[in-house]
C-alpha cells in the first residue's frame, strides 16, 4: 500500500521558508518567555501558538499550507508572542503607536484583534476550499467572516472564564484598560481584519491554490 500523497497546491512555501518561519516563531517564543513580565498572561496569550506549531508540523506531510497562509500565521504568532511578553497594555510598540497616532491608550490589543481576523480569514478560506465542496463566491466569503467572528466570540468567552478562574491575576490578559466597550471593539476589529484580508489576498490565494483562471 502506498502512502497517501500530499494534496497539490500551486504556491507552497519554499524549503527555506519552511525552515525560516517556524524558527523565527520558536525563537521569539523562547525569548518572550524569558522576558515575560507575567508568566500567567504569557501562557494565556501564547497557548495558541504553542499548540499550533506541533499541529502544523504533524499535518504538513498530508496537508501542506500555501505560502501566503504560512506567512500570515507567522505574523499573527509574532503579534501574540509580543503581546504575551509585555502584556498588551504595556507593549513598547503599542506605546509608540499611541504617541504617533494620538490614541489615549496602548492599542496593541487592537492590533491583536485585527490580526485575529486578518490571518484566520485566509486559514478558514483555505480549509473551506480544500476540504469541502464549497466554491468561490458569496457563500465562501460569508462563512469565512462567520468563522472569524465565531472565533473572536470564543476568545472573549475564554477571557471571561479566565477572569472568573484567576480573578485579578487575569487582568493583564483581559487588557480592557478601562474601556467598557472593549469586547465590542475586539469583535469589530476582528471583522474589519477579516474583510480586509479577503479583499487584499483572495486573488493571490486563489493563484497559490491553483484556482485562478
Amino acid at each position: 500500500m502506498h502512502a497517501p500523497t500530499a494534496p497539490s497546491i500551486a504556491g507552497p512555501p519554499s524549503r527555506v521558508e519552511r525552515l525560516f518561519l517556524p524558527t523565527v516563531v520558536v525563537l521569539a517564543l523562547l525569548a518572550s518567555w524569558f522576558i515575560a513580565r507575567d508568566r500567567l498572561t504569557w501562557l494565556l496569550e501564547t497557548v495558541c501558538v504553542i499548540a499550533a506549531l506541533p499541529m502544523i508540523a504533524a499535518t504538513w506531510p498530508r496537508f501542506p499550507l500555501t505560502r501566503l497562509l504560512c506567512w500570515l500565521l507567522a505574523a499573527h504568532a509574532l503579534v501574540l508572542v509580543y503581546g504575551g511578553a509585555y502584556t498588551y497594555a504595556e507593549t513598547p510598540l503599542g506605546f509608540w503607536l499611541r504617541d504617533a497616532l494620538g490614541f489615549e491608550r496602548n492599542p496593541w490589543d487592537r492590533v491583536g484583534h485585527f490580526m485575529q481576523g486578518f490571518s484566520p480569514a485566509i486559514l478558514a478560506r483555505e480549509l473551506l476550499l480544500r476540504l469541502t465542496p464549497l466554491r468561490r463566491g458569496g457563500w465562501l466569503a460569508y462563512l469565512v467572516l462567520a468563522a472569524c467572528l465565531s472565533f473572536s466570540a470564543l476568545f472573549e468567552l475564554i477571557e471571561w472564564w479566565s477572569a472568573l478562574a484567576f480573578g485579578a491575576d487575569a487582568d493583564a490578559f483581559l487588557a480592557t484598560q478601562g474601556d467598557v466597550w472593549d469586547t465590542q471593539w475586539d469583535m469589530f476589529l476582528c471583522l474589519v481584519g477579516a474583510i480586509a484580508s479577503l479583499l487584499l489576498w483572495s486573488r493571490l490565494h486563489d493563484r497559490q491554490l491553483g484556482l485562478a483562471r
